[in-house]
């Protein structure tokens, strides 16, 4: 199992470019179900949950082609995916597929849209929550839908004419959920109006994508989306937006280790919100042709304290970075997680390399250190290991953080990318 060396002490200088958001390119490749045109994605990121899913959706009869592979400076690149589904071969998304990962059970919106039917696992819970499918049952049965739970799967059926326009509200926020009623309702007989609808930008991309297919939607990016089903959608090509926790997470890593870099090939509106919390802290960001710079003084961090929302608020996905820059910080600060119920498991981590981190309900109490000294770690999920990355970047000695299949999902070419700024970043494999 690979583990990921760290020496830390070293400031970060230079450009880091930034990847395609995965966030945005699952929904996007799933939405190639909705048509046996063939669907382009530009900038597909290389990671273990992308290439998960394209072994996911050649099981329904996905044909999938890449080329266009362009090199970066740093070794990295963007891909070019061709996604191609003539016909659906199944309709069935077994527990052994969807048990790997949560996203492949939005397929249930497509297969039901243009088959009628579709037999999907229940994903089951997670490392950071159990995170219920309720809202994607109560959204798609408004659509019409007949849902029964059977033996650890959703039967779904559509009606004989085909899924029916109608008014939904969530009554919570769901982004997986908002995903799924998208995709779903863009073949739908009528219009379809989606309240209490994640605002995320992802949900934007999705939603552009679907326009460029030949969807009628107005409202994505705010709380109301409105869809005007369609018989049919086309082929399109469409540029998967960058990365903004990837983003958010390297500017943190600038902030906490100090130096200057530009991250390239992304946008500072995708995370104002992040952007002012990692300001407050210390750090200089601003916006320049291309991307970010961000500037950091990594001996004079300030403490900041944040709470998780939804889009536009502070994201849950970037909340184990941020707390690992508030362990550095010059006092205490708070961070309150709203979204996911155990998405706490990096402190004991964390407390590995010296933080001083005390936990009461879903608030964090941080008590910043003068120095962290490295120590064995190990990643628990996703966001959690490259917390410990970010923490291994500032601390004296060496870290080892064991378990870096975590980063795999969600970090592209992590290792080369720091390595070129200056850190000393290695790869294990043992």
């Amino acid at each position: 199992m690979d583990r990921i060396r760290i020496v830390g002490g070293n400031a970060l200088n230079g450009i880091i470019p930034i990847s395609g958001a995965k966030n945005a390119a699952l929904p996007l490749m799933i939405a190639s179900l909705l048509t046996s045109d063939t669907l382009t994605l530009e900038n597909v990121p290389h990671l273990a949950d992308v290439e998960g899913l394209i072994r996911i959706l050649g099981n329904h009869g996905v044909d999938i082609a890449v080329n266009g592979r362009r090199e970066h400076q740093d070794g990295s690149y963007s891909r070019t995916v061709h996604f191609t589904c003539r016909t659906v071969a199944d309709t069935t998304a077994p527990y052994e597929l969807v048990s790997k990962m949560r996203a492949s059970f939005w397929v249930i919106g497509p297969l039901l849209a243009r088959e009628g039917q579709a037999r999907v696992s229940l994903p089951g819970g997670c490392a950071i929550g159990t995170r219920p499918v309720d809202l994607f049952i109560e959204g798609l049965t408004a659509l019409g839908a007949e849902m029964e739970i059977d033996g650890g799967y959703i039967n779904a059926k559509a009606p004989k004419g085909g899924l029916i326009g109608a008014r939904y509200t969530f009554p919570k926020v769901s982004v997986g959920a908002t995903h799924v009623m998208l995709m779903a309702a863009s073949l739908a007989n009528g219009t379809t109006v989606i309240g209490n609808a994640a605002r995320e930008p992802e949900v934007v991309d999705l939603a552009n994508c679907l326009i460029a297919m030949g969807a009628k939607i107005s409202g994505a990016g705010t709380s109301t989306i409105t869809i005007e089903g369609v018989p049919s959608l086309s082929g399109a090509r469409h540029r998967v937006l960058p990365d903004r926790i990837e983003t958010g997470t390297y500017a943190m890593a600038v902030a906490m280790t100090g130096g200057d870099v530009t991250l390239s090939g992304t946008d500072i509106t995708l995370l104002d919100t992040a952007v002012e919390a990692i300001r407050r802290a210390g750090a200089e960001v601003s916006a320049v042709e291309g991307g970010i710079r961000v500037i950091g003084h990594g001996d004079q961090i300030r403490p900041v304290d944040i709470v998780t929302e939804p889009f536009p608020g502070f994201p849950t996905d970037l909340q184990a970075q941020f707390m690992g820059l508030m362990t550095r910080a010059n006092g205490i600060s708070h961070v309150t997680e709203t979204i996911f119920e155990n998405r706490f498991m990096h402190v004991q981590e964390l407390a590995r390399l010296g933080a001083k981190i005390t936990l009461s309900g879903q608030t964090a109490r941080i008590e910043g250190v003068t120095r962290l000294r490295g120590a064995p770690v190990m990643a628990t999920d996703l966001r959690a290991s490259v917390s410990l990355v970010i923490a291994g970047l500032a601390a004296e000695g060496e870290t080892m953080v064991s378990r870096v299949y975590h980063l795999d999902r969600g970090f592209e070419w992590l290792e080369e990318k720091l390595t070129r700024c200056g850190a000393i970043v290695e790869r294990i494999s043992d």
